[in-house]
């Protein structure tokens, strides 16, 4: 064992993890799934599995998966870290190269080291490009052909969201808006301060998406939680696992909807009109528990992080108990599989990818680092009526795990172009894919 593996190992097994240092155990049975999880019972080990995938991306003609009748091809590739996408007005397409911000010396302490060798391992240890780049398809032949660095010299950007003529991008600790108008490929204006986010020297989860209310005067808002389930101490966690609601004239926020552990996509239901989001849940209970999940969510709702699990189930780890809050946690819609990394949120447009797939929620699944084997690692459908899921989960794109287990890729966030086709970032193959009806 060579001395790097050696302090690795060592210090991961300080911790109460394990990635090379000794066999992980192998879990077979399914991920809880569906509106009404079987949820097993808590489990606990000296040593939690730590397993990642070893980026090695995409050869020259490869693609992940699509089911028959939908067809694959790379909108565009190497990029660096595309971790977000939006779609503007004109069909433009907008990418967030992005990753986390570099953490001052000593910052996190030990669990910070072993935290960045894990992200490291799993393609995540990149430094962050700070930009928003410009994708365009002039000729529409499915590829980009022109590419333009729209804004740079960003903070771990993250969520975008057009309104009005302004644009407005969600950094790791604040909301700026820069003036946008139709076809401009960059922006030298230096914009404007909106709002501060929870940020701090931690920031155990630095994703911060946004998402424009129907009439363009507030901005839905997702922070993460400061940790695991509180391990911080709770006064690193004020305003975070939340969603906030954030005035765009005065830059004044409220708290929305609180104990979510960590939100990342943000979708309106084209039916309802309701907010919908995806939600990563908390680590080391088993392969197969918490489920990461889709949930609706209700202004001045309490989901239970860090003190219940999907709905009303006791984390007993956390001290002291708060049974008066769990009492009210609500249960949410969807459970997505364990330790899935189930990341971004787009609902269907309609029939752009036929009947099968003309309603409900595409979500991007980013695919575990604690599971044996592996969970997530691909884009999912949940079909949808009357406003609410209505079936079983269906894979729409698979192949980033190679034979051997490794990582091609990993999905992030999703969208749907103006013309209805399915954009996936993927931020270890450094492409972006585009899913499209195959042609007759």
């Amino acid at each position: 064992m060579s001395l790097r593996s050696f302090v690795r190992c060592s210090a991961l097994i300080g911790l109460g993890v394990v990635s090379g240092c000794a066999q992980p155990a192998v879990d077979t049975a399914p991920s809880a799934v569906g509106p009404r999880p079987a949820l097993p019972a808590p489990q606990s080990s000296i040593i939690p599995t730590v397993r990642t995938a070893k980026p090695v991306g995409w050869g020259a003609d490869e693609t992940p998966q699509a089911p028959a009748g939908l067809t694959v091809r790379a909108f565009a590739r190497g990029l660096e870290h595309p971790r977000w996408l939006y779609v503007l007005p004109n069909g433009d397409v907008i990418v967030a190269e992005t990753n986390a911000p570099a953490k001052a010396p000593g910052t996190g302490g030990i669990k910070g080291f072993v935290a960045s060798l894990v992200m490291s391992g799993a393609g995540a240890g990149v430094r962050s490009p700070d930009r928003i780049t410009l994708l365009r398809d002039t000729n529409g032949d499915g590829e980009a052909d022109v590419r333009s660095v729209l804004l740079s010299g960003l903070r771990s950007p993250f969520g975008m969201a057009l309104a009005g003529e302004r644009l407005y991008i969600a950094n790791t600790d604040s909301i700026r808006s820069y003036p946008y108008s139709d076809g401009v490929l960059s922006i030298d204006d230096p914009g404007r301060h909106v709002a501060d986010l929870p940020g701090g020297p931690i920031n155990y989860h630095w994703t911060k998406n946004i998402l424009a209310t129907p009439d363009g005067t507030a901005l839905y808002a997702t922070v993460g939680s400061n940790s695991n389930i509180g391990e911080s101490g709770l006064d690193n966690e004020q305003g975070r696992a939340a969603v906030w609601k954030v005035d765009i004239a005065s830059g004044a926020g409220v708290l929305f909807a609180t104990g979510l552990r960590n939100p990342n996509g943000l979708a309106l239901e084209p039916e309802t009109g309701r907010l919908w989001t995806t939600v990563n849940e908390r680590d080391e209970l088993g392969p197969d528990l918490p489920p990461d999940y889709l949930t609706a969510v209700t202004e001045g709702a309490f989901y239970g992080w860090p003190y219940s699990y999907f709905g009303r189930n006791v984390d007993t780890r956390v001290k002291p108990a708060r049974p008066d809050l769990v009492a009210t946690a609500i249960e949410p819609d969807y459970a997505l599989g364990a330790h899935t990394a189930s990341l971004g949120l787009a609902f269907a447009p309609g029939g752009g990818l036929g009947d099968a797939f003309s309603e409900g929620a595409f979500i991007g699944q980013h695919g575990s680092w604690n599971r044996s084997p592996p969970s997530g690692y691909k884009v999912v459908f949940i079909p949808f009526s009357e406003g609410r899921p209505s079936g079983a989960m269906v894979d729409v794109l698979t192949g980033f795990l190679n034979e051997r287990q490794e990582a091609r890729g990993r999905p992030a966030g999703v969208s749907f172009g103006k013309d209805g086709a399915l954009l996936v970032a993927d931020d270890v193959g450094n492409v972006v894919w585009r899913v499209s009806k195959t042609a007759p």
